[in-house]
């Protein structure tokens, strides 16, 4: 049987900061400045309806947040070891992350209760990527 290797991210100029951060063990997102809302994914404007303002910055978040939904994937991509968690997680700063959860002994809906507290961890997978992972806080 041929092991296939995971596909890994490519930076672009908007999701740049986005990976120096994974890399230095930081999450960095955007934040408006005119509604102070923080968002993710990377973007130039302010994804809230009424407000799109391009007066947005970076900022380090604290990586903690809610699980706000997830599937358990019994039979997924050949190149991940099985099962594992698709996860949505509301960030404690604003905005909503893909990710997965990790540290479980067994995915079980039981053991992921939606609301459930959650924190990240960063997965080094070479010099040049980091991934954001999450367990339960």
């Amino acid at each position: 049987m041929v092991s296939m290797q995971k596909p890994l991210p490519e930076p672009t100029p908007e999701t740049q900061e986005y990976w120096d951060g994974m890399k230095r063990h930081e999450l960095r997102i955007q934040r408006c400045n005119d509604c102070n809302q923080g968002y993710f994914y990377p973007r130039p404007f302010c994804p809230r309806p009424g407000c799109h303002s391009r007066n947005v910055a970076w900022i380090t978040a604290s990586g903690k947040g809610t699980l706000a939904s997830y599937v358990i994937a019994h039979r997924g991509h050949p190149a991940f070891e099985a099962p594992y968690v698709i996860a949505l997680v509301d960030l404690q700063e604003g905005g909503r992350m893909m990710t997965n959860i990790v540290g479980l002994d067994e995915p079980t809906p039981e053991a992921l209760p939606v609301g459930a507290p959650v924190e990240i961890v960063f997965e080094d997978i070479n010099d040049q990527v980091t991934l954001p992972k999450f367990r339960l806080a």
